[in-house]
């Protein structure tokens, strides 16, 4: 069975596709800079054992120009993997905000598509990019079935005094103004293969998902009970280009005293903020260069950063009354030993003791960076969203 994995960004499309049951795909890709000129399709397709790379510049105005680009790759002489379309049996969509209309993966129907599109108002970033590439996919992958599965999905399980704000009911009731968090296939994923680790499926973790977005997730007994973003991804942990939590205040002072009107106060706080915002970086590997250089400003943006979830380890080491492993995945979390020493460094209160010589070893898989007399676990599981999803996509048409 051919499963075609495919998650539309807001100007970009990544994709994968597996010759199921093997876990391994058989190619993967990725487009970016739609909408502007010089769009960048790379696509590597492994052929005859044998990994086949090709780069290509063009223009694509829109998700649908990237999404038909990718169909001919997949069919090409030379890179191609199948021999038409017809040969893909799933296409699965991730999908950023499922609101409270979604909370487990769904086949694809008029109906579940117009709700995707009305939850734009929650996503304008994401969901109208993903409302596209599943009417495009549909065209391409006719004979398919078409499955979405929703990054807020796995934390559809927290608990009422989680979610609320402390708002008057009524913004929770008519408008559905509560926390959703992100990420959700990540945490999902790692939390899983963290239990497997362990042997213990009933174990208390605190998923860290580091990437230019960031996340953190109480997982407890493999359910989802708190988590860092909220209503939209800008809440929590700093960011690339996010604040993170800030108080609201700010933004009365930005309105009433700097005259910012809502659009410059969005720009600021999801496109200017965060690390960006403190260093002039948006990726960490450009702000340890700065530190390495004698950056002052870049040092003091790095230790906010692990200042920010260090406090999440405590709050939801407190909530779950318990912890057996802080587990670190996505791009930073899972390359950046100093980033993690730092968030690991003095919290022998909660039972951590660090392994510094592990933590430095790189290498690929589940690692432990802990001692071995170490009453809480600290890991590294290299996340994988588009395995996650093929994954619940042949769970659902199975079932």
């Amino acid at each position: 069975m051919n499963i075609f994995v495919v998650n539309c960004g807001s100007s970009s499309i990544k994709y994968q596709l597996f010759k199921w049951p093997s876990e391994s795909p058989i190619c993967t890709g990725l487009v970016e800079r739609i909408g502007l000129e010089d769009s960048i399709i790379t696509h590597k397709a492994f052929v005859n054992n044998e990994e086949q790379v090709v780069k290509r510049v063009l223009d694509l105005p829109d998700h649908e120009a990237g999404m038909r680009e990718v169909g001919l790759l997949l069919t090409e002489p030379g890179i191609g993997v199948i021999q038409n379309p017809d040969d893909i049996s799933l296409v699965g969509h991730r999908i950023v905000h499922g609101g409270e209309s979604f909370v487990e993966t769904c086949k694809v129907t008029p109906d579940v598509k117009e709700k995707i599109k009305d939850l734009a108002i929650l996503a304008p970033l994401h969901n109208p990019g993903h409302y596209v590439g599943i009417n495009v996919a549909e065209q391409i992958f006719s004979k398919a079935t078409h499955v979405v599965v929703f990054d807020t999905a796995f934390h559809a399980t927290m608990p009422e005094k989680a979610f609320r704000y402390a708002i008057p009911e009524s913004f929770y009731k008519d408008y559905k103004i509560r926390v959703y968090g992100f990420h959700g296939t990540s945490h999902k994923y790692v939390s899983e293969q963290a239990n497997l680790y362990l042997n213990k499926p009933d174990a208390k973790l605190i998923t860290v998902h580091l990437g230019n977005g960031c996340s953190m997730a109480a997982v407890n007994a493999g359910k989802c009970v708190d988590t860092s973003m909220g209503l939209g991804p800008l809440d929590g942990l700093i960011m690339g280009t996010r604040s993170g939590n800030i108080d609201p205040s700010v933004v009365f002072y930005l309105v009433n005293q700097l005259g910012y009107d809502i659009a410059q106060i969005d720009t600021l706080l999801n496109k200017r903020s965060g690390m960006l915002g403190l260093t002039g970086y948006s990726d960490m590997r450009d702000i340890l260069k700065a530190i390495d250089a004698g950056d002052k400003s870049a040092k003091l943006a790095y230790d906010m950063y692990a200042y920010r979830i260090k406090k999440y380890i405590g709050s939801y080491a407190a909530a779950m009354n318990g912890l057996d492993a802080v587990v670190f995945t996505a791009g930073v979390g899972e390359n950046d030993p100093d980033l993690r020493e730092m968030v690991c460094t003095d919290m022998e209160f909660f039972g951590i003791t660090f392994n510094s010589e592990e933590n430095r070893i790189r290498a690929k898989g589940i690692r432990e960076i802990s001692k071995p007399d170490s009453r809480v676990k600290v890991l590294i599981v290299p996340t994988n969203e588009e395995l996650e999803i093929a994954k619940q996509c042949f769970e659902l048409v199975q079932n």
